[in-house]
């Protein structure tokens, strides 16, 4: 009979809980883990509400990993021994397509993901394929860093490949549209490249009140206020050199463009929902303003391990971003919390 082990188990479109499976066998060319804790995404919510094209229910989701190495297949020939702590990005790029041999790893046209294509992590054992194990996206935590914050590197190395991009410098002004724990990160990345000033945005004032620790320069609540109005005050006119749309609402998209310096930069970060991805935005602006409009949405491995890197020296505060680290068999109640607001990280022990 089986081992089994305890797994979110997402049966359908709200529908999940707590079950018991069979414990996964360890790939030949692979490894498995133990996994310590897992991260609640953003990305997790939308799966579990809306579906994901790539996740085919009865699933198990979760890619925000540390865990343990507890066995390694028959074939494996990789570094990693029994008894390695590992913190697990879930790209998996090709290597071998015209994005992957220039360094654009996150452009990959064959990309999948752990949690997607594989079982995720919501789950106390995961299998970790040959495929997960070549490119660099799993890394051994660094001594001495708590397993739950080095689940934070796979959003943390989101964000550090956006501002990459963005070239955030010291006579920047930043306008982060989203006080969520992406937010809070990017938050955290600005002051450490230098900006001039920061500025975080957001509707949820229980939110702004969590991202004061992050010591933003100023915090708007956009439920009082005209987000634009306010930021050509702050400006004198000018509008912000950097902005960030860290949030999935439409709007804020169109807001960035409206608040955005002449030349200045945008990203953005936060997906929308695909029946509401059209906004409105005023093209002339982007045109006549000479503005430059990223889209950002994933990293390298490079990016991956700088997260690490920088989570270990705490220019990622990450004790500051996880705020609820909750026993699996509290799922419900974790995601109660990242739904209402009045989180920032959950992560989850298994």
């Amino acid at each position: 009979m089986k081992e089994k082990m305890k797994v979110i188990f997402l049966r359908d479109l709200n529908d999940y809980d707590l079950e018991l499976v069979n414990v996964p066998e360890c790939p030949k060319k692979g490894i498995l883990i133990k996994v310590l804790y897992c991260g609640l995404c953003g990305s997790d919510l939308r799966t579990i509400k809306f579906g994901h094209r790539n996740v085919k229910m009865p699933a198990v989701i979760g890619h925000e990993i540390s865990g343990i190495v507890v066995e390694t297949g028959r074939e494996y020939s990789g570094y990693f021994n029994n008894g390695d702590k590992i913190a697990v990005g879930p790209n998996i790029y090709c290597g071998k397509c015209e994005f992957c041999i220039s360094g654009e790893f996150q452009c990959c046209i064959n990309r999948r993901e752990l949690a997607q294509h594989w079982q995720g992590g919501f789950a106390e054992y995961m299998a970790i394929p040959k495929e997960a194990l070549t490119l660099g996206n799993i890394q051994l935590i660094p001594k001495g860093l708590d397993e739950s914050y080095a689940t934070i590197a796979e959003p943390a190395a989101s964000c550090i490949s956006a501002q990459e991009k963005l070239d955030i410098e010291l006579s920047d002004t930043v306008l982060i549209i989203g006080a969520g724990p992406i937010g809070c990160i990017h938050i955290a990345l600005a002051k450490a490249r230098g900006a001039k000033k920061v500025i975080i945005a957001d509707v949820n004032e229980e939110r702004l009140n969590m991202c004061r620790i992050f010591k933003p320069d100023i915090i708007l609540n956009v439920k009082k206020l005209d987000l634009v109005v306010e930021i050509k005050k702050i400006t004198r006119g000018l509008g912000a050199d950097k902005i960030i749309t860290a949030n999935p609402a439409a709007i804020t998209q169109v807001q960035a463009v409206e608040s955005s310096k002449r030349g200045g930069k945008i990203a953005f970060f936060g997906g929308l929902k695909h029946n509401d991805s059209r906004p409105n935005i005023d093209t002339n602006l982007i045109h006549y303003n000479s503005l430059t409009v990223i889209g950002t949405s994933s990293y390298g491995p490079i990016h991956f391990l700088n997260a690490l890197e920088l989570i270990n020296t705490g220019k990622i505060p990450a004790d500051k971003i996880v705020t609820h680290v909750l026993d699996i068999k509290d799922f419900h109640k974790g995601v109660d919390y990242a739904l209402g607001g009045k989180s920032l990280k959950v992560v989850f022990k298994l």
